[in-house]
């Protein structure tokens, strides 16, 4: 008889996104663009953070809108509620818990040095609340509590996927081996997309000047205006260069949607002006993101289909994080009903 060859258990892969607003351009090409692919080889799960959100004051009802907007987007961009487990972070009540367990077992100083709460405190004077000093806890029980091996993270999310382990090797070297410390998973296709106004800048949700970001609903002309208004140089030559900021950020977006290359792209646009090589990049955003827009809003006229979904992504996410959340509480003394 044969013997029988157990399947190895593929890697388990975490990323959840704020309710916040629309993304944009950047995250998409930094990030989203290259989440169905994973399905393909992890274990994937994603989630709409919106207990992170109210960190800063929302109001509420464009947080449930918001936090809707975000569910159908992810759908939108790929990925299928039937092969990654697909939910909202509030439906998932494991997530305070295993946050409040992580709180006692993070030291004051640690979180009092992370960069992201000095920077909001200063955006927000108005509103240091506890909770925007004990996020990362939150943040560290919405990965510990999946057991997840790798995380997507960008340089500026780096200091948070640390204090996960931090925290992580801490609980098991009091308590054995409970949780599953992650390794983060740098992207490497992913793009960084700055400001169409500021190139020095990185494109951002809650920038003011609104010619400076693109977001995935933008409607194909307002799209092509903002990339026409975009800032470049008076050179007047398209290739990738120091202190051509705005040249090399249209071309690196411009590379992310189309494939070719920096030198396929100069080629491409050698003895043409920046009129030409704006539209260029314009026409190619909008044909990126023409299938995503469609399914968005094929997706925001089935309100009843999403909360399937999204019903069914927190059932099963319950059922995976509360055998953490047993595991942990045995562990530290607790009485389990």
């Amino acid at each position: 008889m044969a013997e029988e060859i157990k399947k190895e258990r593929r890697k388990r892969s975490l990323s959840l996104i704020q309710p916040t607003s629309i993304p944009t351009l950047g995250n998409y090409l930094g990030a989203m663009k290259g989440w169905p692919s994973f399905q393909e080889e992890f274990d994937t799960i994603y989630g709409v953070a919106d207990l992170h959100s109210i960190t800063v004051r929302q109001d509420p009802k464009m947080l449930k809108q918001q936090t809707i907007q975000m569910y159908a987007q992810l759908m939108a961009v790929g990925l299928d509620p039937d092969k990654s487990i697909l939910f909202i972070q509030s439906h998932v009540p494991q997530h305070s818990q295993l946050a409040w367990l992580l709180n006692c077992y993070t030291q004051f100083g640690e979180l009092n040095r992370m960069t992201q709460f000095k920077d909001k405190s200063q955006q927000h004077a108005d509103n240091i609340n506890a909770g925007l000093f004990t996020y990362p806890c939150l943040m560290a029980a919405d990965i510990l509590l999946y057991q997840a091996d790798i995380v997507p993270v960008g340089e500026d999310q780096k200091q948070h996927l640390e204090i996960t382990r931090d925290i992580a090797e801490r609980f098991n070297g009091v308590y054995g081996n409970v949780f599953t410390v992650p390794e983060p998973y740098i992207v490497k296709s992913g793009a960084r997309v700055m400001s169409l106004a500021d190139p020095t800048k990185k494109m951002s949700k809650s920038d003011p000047n609104p010619r400076a970001t693109v977001f995935l609903t933008d409607a194909p002309n307002v799209i092509m205006k903002k990339f026409k208004s975009a800032v470049t140089d008076s050179e007047m030559s398209v290739r990738y260069a120091q202190g051509k900021d705005g040249i090399n950020n249209l071309m690196t977006i411009y590379s992310a949607v189309t494939g070719k290359s920096f030198d396929a792209i100069e080629s491409e646009f050698a003895g043409r002006g920046y009129g030409d090589f704006k539209t260029a990049v314009g026409e190619a955003v909008v044909a990126e993101l023409e299938p995503v827009q469609k399914k968005y809003n094929e997706l925001m006229q089935d309100k009843a289909y999403l909360e399937e979904k999204w019903t069914q992504g927190a059932e099963i996410a319950q059922r995976l994080s509360q055998r953490t959340v047993d595991k942990a509480m045995k562990k530290i003394g607790f009485l389990l009903k």
